[in-house]
């Protein structure tokens, strides 16, 4: 496709991309866009200018501060709206050329947390990052727990303190249990480590009872984003044990602002790594359902270039985003539109693609050197975490932005 709209070299908002998110203004209250280029397009003023008429899409759809009740008119209607927006963007002769007030410039818009968020879902589904973790903290030899093959391994999170890219972060407070001692203390914890992930966003409700198979699991996935999942390894050391996280994770998860559609995505399927031992027959699947994006992290402490720390790819996961959701209602449990599921840190074979820091240091004992000579073992304070993402194939490139939030001093 060749738009008339001006697109930067590697941008990952190309006209083969269209995410959708919530922007505002000092003088626009909160609304549905789309990114393309550096720019955003205003869907509430693209739709004044009748692009979508044949739609009947209502005004408080995009007149909005989340994407839910967009989402909420259906794969039919919001892929139709994408596909207008390329139409138009392609043709020299569209209404939108000649209206400059439904563009504006992303470095002068205030990027919002897309969706309304109900529930969130974390999984543990890189087995590269399970077992370095299992080795670091159990058996060498027996890194992975008995289940972890049989089924993808998860945990209910706190949706009320997932926050936007751009938003900070503080230190958390927590239990930890000194070296030594068989007492913990109440203290700032010390090892605050990033988990680079991606999230999917619920596309339809389901109901209590209703389960979803994996042949027709992305059809209940609107889209996906860069997540990080912020953890305060001390803190999890000492509470995990029996229910798992609880505060070494509830402090936060940022999460970049664009949605970026499974359609955008189709492109990128792969195929996943052999599930050896065979899988239970409700976690069978056919075809390809893993997905092609290459992802960085960097850490950028304060006043200084960032350092890339780590590049790993969303193809790993041994558990896809289709099992994922097939296990999560496989007893009855119902979902909403706007819920995000999380995929787990995501980690490769090679020291360097490591998704943590707890990895990437091996828990503190192999510091990583920035490019200004200080060295690194876990997130220190007033550094900047940043994820970007983005699947290329030819001339096709469909990226993520990013997701970037500081770490601020324990109030």
């Amino acid at each position: 496709m060749k738009t008339w709209i001006s697109i930067p070299n590697q941008s990952d908002f190309t006209i083969y991309n269209i995410p959708f998110g919530i922007y505002s203004t000092h003088s626009t209250k909160p609304r549905v866009c789309i990114a393309i280029g550096n720019q955003i397009l205003d869907l509430v003023a693209a739709r004044k200018l009748g692009i979508f008429k044949g739609l009947k899409i209502k005004k408080s759809v995009l007149k909005n501060a989340f994407l839910n009740d967009f989402i909420a008119l259906g794969k039919e209607k919001t892929t139709k709206v994408r596909e207008i927006i390329q139409k138009e963007l392609c043709d020299e002769n569209s209404i939108l050329r000649n209206n400059e007030k439904v563009f504006a410039l992303q470095s002068e818009v205030q990027m919002h947390l897309p969706v309304s968020i109900g529930d969130y879902t974390d999984f543990y589904s890189s087995i590269e990052h399970a077992t370095n973790v299992g080795m670091m903290f159990r058996d060498p030899d027996n890194a992975l727990l008995p289940n972890w093959k049989h089924l993808p391994v998860g945990y209910h999170g706190r949706a009320s303190s997932i926050i936007v890219s751009g938003e900070n972060i503080h230190r958390p407070m927590g239990q930890v249990l000194p070296p030594n001692s068989d007492s913990p203390v109440y203290k700032a914890s010390s090892r605050v480590d990033f988990e680079l992930e991606m999230g999917f966003i619920i596309g339809q409700n389901t109901n209590l009872g209703e389960k979803i198979n994996t042949a027709n699991a992305e059809n209940y996935i609107f889209g996906q984003v860069l997540f990080n999942d912020w953890s305060a390894r001390d803190i999890q050391k000492w509470e995990y044990v029996p229910l798992g996280p609880f505060l070494a994770k509830n402090f936060g998860s940022s999460m970049s602002p664009w949605v970026v559609t499974m359609e955008a995505l189709a492109p990128f399927k792969v195929q996943g790594p052999e599930q050896d031992p065979k899988v239970l027959p409700y976690l069978e699947y056919d075809g390809l359902k893993n997905y092609y994006i290459k992802l960085e992290v960097a850490i950028q402490p304060k006043d200084n270039p960032e350092t890339i720390v780590s590049h790993s790819n969303f193809k790993y996961m041994y558990w896809n985003m289709s099992q994922q959701l097939a296990h999560h209602t496989s007893n009855g449990c119902n979902i909403k539109i706007g819920d995000v599921m999380a995929s787990g840190t995501i980690s490769g074979k090679e020291p360097n693609s490591y998704g943590s820091m707890l990895e990437l240091s091996w828990g503190g004992q192999k510091p990583i050197t920035l490019k200004n000579g200080e060295k690194r073992t876990f997130i220190e304070d007033f550094d900047t975490v940043i994820m970007r993402g983005y699947s290329e194939k030819g001339a096709i490139r469909v990226g993520f932005g990013e997701v970037r939030s500081q770490l601020l001093p324990a109030l």
